[in-house]
């Protein structure tokens, strides 16, 4: 039922009314509040409505925030002084989807065991419905937005007056991030800033093709950078001002390298660039590797000693703050550092990259591929890693060949310090895969 990242899948396919209660109703056994949030997809207000009655039927109040951040929503959960929280989004996904990510007091997605709790009591169908006079109350809660954008400005600090900023909020939540940086000083031009689910400006998912206007925007005006969020605001993607899109691995070693102290740990997943644990180490850091998914790596981030975690894919977590990926946290953070430092180009390019490739095969049975993968890679290589996929470290090189958590997709990664010795380990890795589906 969980992915890497929730509950996920089509509405009315995988994701229905019938399932948020009873989502709901599998939260109410632990918890006498609960805080509930949405993006903005047309799904989410039908699906707010079943998790509340779910809740409300076995005796659990309910705080409605509306339309939110996901970030929002996690932080929430402590302010509003409640047991859990429920964003109601399919974070990047696209417009036919929805999902539903459970969160805890300390801004971390629920963990496997509460995971496996909730799974167990929806598959079972226990619940404990509250007497005709016990049903849970239902209150709203204007003001979170406001409350997320002062607690990062309280984070951040930094007077950001001289900076300009574009902020692409992808038609998402992650208007917070422009309240809290015009309130830093800084100034702002939006773009897709209207909230709407069918996501008009661009795919939902920032990624340097879908944010092509963004980049010519930047790079055609007096920007100091450009930020861009996805649908819920839980990932932070950035441009350079001269309108160049920065990799998700060369954003999480500037974050990683600035956040680290000595003897520190950065908790990074295992599909993450050699140039990370480079950036950490420079800094008396380093790196240690999770699962893929915000979940696994703010599990680990929530250990002592780690300064802070990341995923290539934009979520950025610095546990001093929050367990959540705090999108519009990172936006401010990206911008301070750069007021304070440098330009965010020439930030970027004072971390040493190495040609890195990655694609994703479709596949029917990703199951029975990567059961196919495991058995030749063991059988073929020393230095084989099974924390999440199959990862092969080559000494010079390294691929991950790992299913998806939310897509019927295999995804392959190969990085190596030369260019070349990365193309063959690529194909190398995806020929692998390739037989296994081929063996079906």
């Amino acid at each position: 039922m969980f992915g890497t990242s929730g509950i996920r899948g089509r509405i009315g396919k995988e994701v229905t009314a019938d399932l948020a209660v009873a989502v709901g109703r599998a939260i109410a056994a632990d918890a006498d509040r609960v805080v509930i949030g949405r993006d903005p997809r047309e799904s989410g207000r039908f699906l707010a409505d079943a998790v509340s009655a779910g809740l409300r039927e076995c005796g659990t109040d309910v705080v409605r925030l509306g339309l939110a951040a996901t970030p929002t929503v996690a932080r929430a959960v402590a302010w509003r002084d409640a047991d859990a929280g429920v964003a109601v989004t399919a974070s990047h996904n696209p417009p036919p989807d929805n999902g539903l990510k459970l969160w805890q007091p300390s801004g971390q997605a629920f963990d496997a065991p509460r995971r496996a709790a909730i799974e167990e009591r929806v598959r079972e169908s226990a619940f404990d419905p509250a007497a005709w006079d016990g049903i849970g109350r239902q209150s709203g809660w204007d003001d979170a937005r406001k409350r997320h954008a002062e607690t990062i400005v309280d984070a951040v600090g930094t007077d950001l007056a001289g900076v300009s900023i574009a902020v692409d909020v992808g038609n998402g939540a992650g208007g917070v991030s422009v309240d809290a940086l015009l309130e830093l000083g800084a100034a702002v031009e939006t773009l897709n800033a209207t909230s709407d689910g069918r996501f008009p400006g661009r795919p939902s998912e920032p990624t340097a093709g879908n944010c092509g206007t963004l980049r010519e925007l930047v790079g055609a005006g007096e920007f100091d950078l450009g930020i861009a969020h996805d649908g819920d605001a839980d990932r932070t993607m950035a441009v350079t001002a001269k309108g160049e899109w920065v990799p998700g691995d060369v954003l999480l070693a500037l974050f990683a390298r600035e956040a680290v102290g000595a003897g520190e740990r950065v908790a990074v997943p295992v599909d993450t660039s050699l140039a990370v644990a480079d950036a950490v180490a420079d800094a008396g850091g380093e790196t240690v590797r999770t699962r893929v998914g915000d979940v696994y790596v703010a599990e680990r981030a929530s250990e002592a000693g780690v300064a802070f975690g990341g995923e290539p894919s934009g979520a950025w977590i610095w546990p001093d703050e929050t367990l959540c990926p705090d999108g519009p946290l990172a936006a401010a953070k990206l911008a301070a550092l750069v007021a304070d430092r440098d330009s965010l180009a020439d930030l970027a390019g004072g971390i040493d990259t190495y040609p890195i490739r990655r694609t994703s095969v479709e596949v029917e049975d990703k199951g029975a591929v990567m059961d196919r993968v495991a058995d030749r890679v063991a059988g073929a290589y020393d230095d084989v890693e099974t924390l999440d996929g199959v990862r092969v470290d080559l000494g010079d090189a390294w691929f991950l060949v790992r299913a998806s958590g939310t897509q019927p997709l295999v995804r392959v990664t190969a990085e190596a310090r030369a260019v070349a010795r990365a193309e063959s380990v690529f194909e190398e890795a995806r020929g692998i895969v390739e037989d296994a589906v081929a063996a079906a």
